[in-house]
């Protein structure tokens, strides 16, 4: 059976050939991992970080609103998934190591008011940038399947930007640090802002990759 479920490469939700070449690299045994999903393309895998990706992961809300920054004003994106109400952004490796750094040295979550009282899994729109959970070397995620299960209704996780290359550009640390701060002071303004995100019951076709750089 073809890995590839979807014929349409336009389509954001769906996973291609290559896509899945690339995702099953991060394994040391890629053959075996491309032989499971050709068995059982609805399960999702668990993958090391650290040689093909890192993983940037962020509770859902301010993941959408750095999403937003990095679509609307800034290069794009790699593979985007969720995954049990968080947003994973898959990043050039070494992003985790470098990320928290270059918040840090950029003062930015005092300058715009500290973390004080939040946890991992909260965003409160004050203009903080939450704690990122930074997934590197050593460390291993849950990555969605290539297709949904028939009949099983809306995932845990899923593709909000599914693989489709064996090359996909990946932010780096800078490029996720600008769009971070960016959405946290976005998100503390009162200005009426206009997502790039549909509301939860339209389709998953919400971006131009085609201008991903």
């Amino acid at each position: 059976m073809n890995i590839h479920p979807y014929p349409d490469r336009s389509d954001v939700a769906g996973v291609t050939t290559e896509g899945a070449a690339w995702l099953a690299s991060a394994d040391p045994y890629p053959r075996s991992t491309l032989a499971l999903w050709r068995e059982r393309p609805e399960a999702p895998l668990v993958l090391p970080c650290g040689t093909a990706f890192d993983i940037v992961n962020v509770p859902a809300v301010f993941g959408r609103g750095l999403l937003d920054r990095l679509w609307e004003e800034g290069p794009g994106s790699g593979p985007v998934a969720v995954h049990r109400g968080r947003t994973l952004l898959f990043t050039a490796p070494g992003t985790a190591r470098l990320l928290p750094r270059l918040l840090a040295e950029e003062k930015a979550l005092e300058a715009v008011g500290g973390t004080a009282g939040k946890t991992a899994g909260e965003w409160r729109g004050d203009g903080a940038v939450p704690p990122l959970l930074c997934h590197g070397r050593g460390d291993a995620v849950t990555v969605p399947a290539l297709r949904p299960a028939p009949g099983a209704g809306r995932p845990a996780s899923r593709w909000l930007v599914a693989p489709d290359t064996l090359r996909p550009w990946l932010p780096g640390a800078e490029a996720v640090r600008w769009a971070a701060v960016r959405a946290a002071r976005a998100g503390a303004s009162p200005a009426v802002r206009i997502s790039i995100f549909p509301p939860a019951d339209q389709g998953a076709k919400v971006y131009d990759v085609s201008r991903r750089r």
